[in-house]
């Protein structure tokens, strides 16, 4: 990598699959897929390697399928949520390739007929090249949720920041849809996300980081232009690194 390469800010965001089911439960939605295609583009435009791990609870949820659904194995309803991520994926990459910039989609499974297998120099490459690159199906393998794919994913491919696109516009101290007296933090350090239980991202996924010091922004993809200026390095929702817990002066 060029010195003038390796001076690029290179991210990797994390949606999930509520991102991608607009107002509706589930499902896949137009208007919300090319709002985040544009965000990501203008991201890409400016410079940003952008790497996308997405998941796939708008269309299956394989954590919670094989309780619903009693004669499918959880083993098996985790690869069916895997595949589930790749339909984002080609929604995702087709969308983003409508703004004129470039896409490759790399899945953890290989299916050659409809995307690449996730290798990491091919990864990086193309990241260097200015394309967006999005990882889909996980690792590829049962038991490992999306959140543990993409902190694995960053490290892998040198990413300075983990971005988290969620409901909610940061980490609070509880659940904010059912405690309205909830508060959110500005900042929170790793040990305190694991003693506290704090909703952000599984464990694996936060031992990961903290092990790699890699900062993790939660923020809200609800608010129209958020992920474009998560991705342009802008400070909104909360940051997850080493340092002291503050409570946020004013909402961003």
């Amino acid at each position: 990598m060029s010195s003038e390469q390796s001076a690029k800010r290179r991210v990797l965001l994390k949606l999930s699959g509520d991102c991608f089911s607009g107002s509706s439960p589930s499902g896949l939605d137009a208007e919300a897929i090319s709002a985040i295609a544009d965000e990501l583009a203008d991201a890409a435009e400016a410079g940003v390697e952008v790497a996308v791990v997405v998941g796939g609870g708008n269309i299956i949820r394989g954590s919670s399928l094989a309780r619903r659904i009693g004669v499918i194995k959880p083993t098996t309803a985790d690869y069916m949520g895997m595949l589930a991520t790749v339909v984002n994926a080609l929604a995702l990459q087709d969308a983003v390739e409508r703004e004129g910039v470039e896409t490759r989609v790399l899945t953890a499974i290989r299916m050659e007929e409809v995307a690449e297998p996730y290798i990491r120099r091919r990864a990086a490459r193309h990241l260097e090249k200015g394309r967006v690159v999005i990882l889909a199906a996980g690792i590829g393998s049962p038991c490992v949720t999306t959140d543990t794919a993409a902190a694995l994913r960053a490290v892998e491919l040198g990413a300075s920041m983990l971005l988290k696109a969620t409901r909610v516009d940061g980490v609070y101290s509880d659940d904010p849809e059912r405690n309205p007296h909830a508060v959110r933090y500005e900042h929170v350090t790793y040990e305190q996300v694991l003693q506290q239980r704090l909703s952000v991202m599984d464990a694996t996924a936060i031992s990961m980081a903290r092990e790699h010091q890699l900062p993790i922004l939660v923020f809200s993809f609800r608010r129209p232009g958020n992920i474009r200026r998560a991705l342009l390095g802008e400070r909104i929702g909360t940051l997850v690194s080493e340092g002291e817990l503050e409570p946020a002066a004013e909402l961003s």
